[in-house]
């Protein structure tokens, strides 16, 4: 069986002190939860004092982004090693709004799964098709470039540290939701592209998780999909009620 995830990605939002507002909300909103992990994205600047108040409840913190370098002369950058001494022990590679606009390559995600690895943190790699790539029927194209590039020389057994989430771009901030038809499709196919790479076991156990859009009135679907191991959350992971009751989908 594979656990289900709810990861909350806060992008560009809330202070350190509405940050540790929601977290605290979240902590006790969330004291009960056991069969699904959940974890929260906030900006670097609250993420040490995220961490102070999920220790010791079954919250787990990511950080949005990493450099693929422990230390050196990269200013402005962030290493997994500096995320892993704040208290994270996930980080969100690859989102397709730094795909986008900031010009992202496969290749530099790939170093960054790497690097996230190496430093026994898990890696969340986004990947995903816009809408016109889809329109133009290059949907299954897009997602195998990305998946074997940002996956290349890895080895079955780091594997078992990653987590895929399919982001349709133009479900992204949009209100538009892939049907559970539609994510379920991208789902099975990327689990079939984790099978060709490494093997049928490493395929069955990785999560996938779907992103775009994911609210509380379209959580059930889409949990309900074989594939479908659980949601990377947007704008509803900002709101206390929104994100409770995904992360209690099905109930």
């Amino acid at each position: 069986m594979r656990k289900p995830i709810i990861a909350g990605n806060w992008k560009l939002n809330k202070t350190i002190a509405e940050a540790e507002e929601l977290a605290a909300a979240l902590v006790a909103d969330l004291a009960d939860v056991r069969d699904t992990e959940v974890i929260i994205a906030p900006v670097y600047t609250a993420l040490s004092r995220v961490a102070e108040i999920l220790e010791n409840s079954p919250i787990q913190l990511a950080a949005q982004n990493c450099y693929p370098q422990e230390t050196g002369a990269y200013t402005g950058e962030v290493s997994p090693l500096m995320l892993k001494d704040a208290g994270c022990s996930a980080v969100i590679i690859g989102h397709s709004e730094r795909r986008q606009l900031l010009e992202e390559t496969d290749q530099l995600i790939n170093l960054k799964v790497k690097k996230t690895l190496e430093t026994g943190l898990l890696a969340i790699l986004c990947v995903g098709e816009t809408l016109e790539e889809r329109e133009n029927g290059e949907m299954l194209e897009v997602l195998t470039a990305q998946i074997k590039g940002s996956l290349a020389d890895l080895t079955s057994d780091q594997m078992a540290d990653l987590v895929i989430a399919y982001e349709p771009v133009w479900a992204i901030g949009t209100g538009k939701t892939a049907s559970n038809e539609q994510a379920q499709e991208a789902h099975s196919f990327i689990r079939g592209l984790i099978q060709g790479l490494f093997d049928p076991e490493t395929a069955a156990a990785c999560r996938i998780l779907y992103g775009g859009s994911v609210k509380p009135d379209n959580v059930d679907g889409l949990m309900a999909q074989d594939d479908i191991d659980g949601a990377l959350v947007g704008g509803a992971s900002l709101k206390i009620e929104d994100f409770s009751r995904i992360v209690r989908f099905g109930q």
